[in-house]
C-alpha cells in the first residue's frame, strides 16, 4: 500500500506495518489449522455464536460500510477487531486467490495457536485504548 493511498478513517483501529504482518502470518497459520471464517456473514455469524477470538476487516474497502456493522457487534461481544490495510493480501493470507474484506480467527480448545492468538489478541486490545 502506498503512503499516499487515504485510509478512510472510520477504519479504526488501523493496524501499523509491523502489526499487519504478525496479523496476516496468524490468519495463515489460522487457515491452516481451520480456525478461520472468511468474508463478513461467516464473520458474523461467529461473533453471534461467540466462538470468535478476533475480527479482521480490510481498510481499503469499498464501500467500506458493507462491514462496518461488526465492529459494533464486536464490541457488543467483548471480542477484540482490528483493520489491515489492504483487502488483497488479506486474501492471500486466508489462502484465497480472491479479495476478502474481513475474517474471523475461531476459538478451538487445545488449539496449538492458543498462546499466538492471545499475544495477538492484546496487542489489538492496546490499539484500542
Amino acid at each position: 500500500m502506498q503512503s499516499s493511498e487515504i485510509v478512510n478513517p472510520k477504519a479504526y483501529p488501523l493496524a501499523d506495518a509491523h502489526l499487519t504482518n504478525t496479523i496476516m502470518d496468524l490468519v495463515q497459520q489460522a487457515a491452516n489449522y481451520k480456525q478461520l471464517k472468511k468474508g463478513a456473514n461467516e464473520a458474523t455469524k461467529t461473533l453471534n455464536r461467540g466462538i470468535s477470538e478476533f475480527v479482521v476487516m480490510a481498510a481499503d474497502t469499498e464501500p467500506l460500510e458493507i462491514l462496518l456493522h461488526l465492529p459494533l457487534l464486536a464490541e457488543d461481544k467483548n471480542v477484540p477487531y482490528v483493520f489491515v490495510p489492504s483487502k488483497q493480501a488479506l486474501g492471500r493470507a486466508c489462502g484465497v486467490t480472491r479479495p476478502v474484506i474481513a475474517c474471523s480467527v475461531t476459538s478451538n480448545e487445545g488449539s496449538q495457536l492458543k498462546s499466538q492468538i492471545q499475544q495477538l489478541k492484546d496487542a489489538i486490545e492496546k490499539l484500542l485504548i
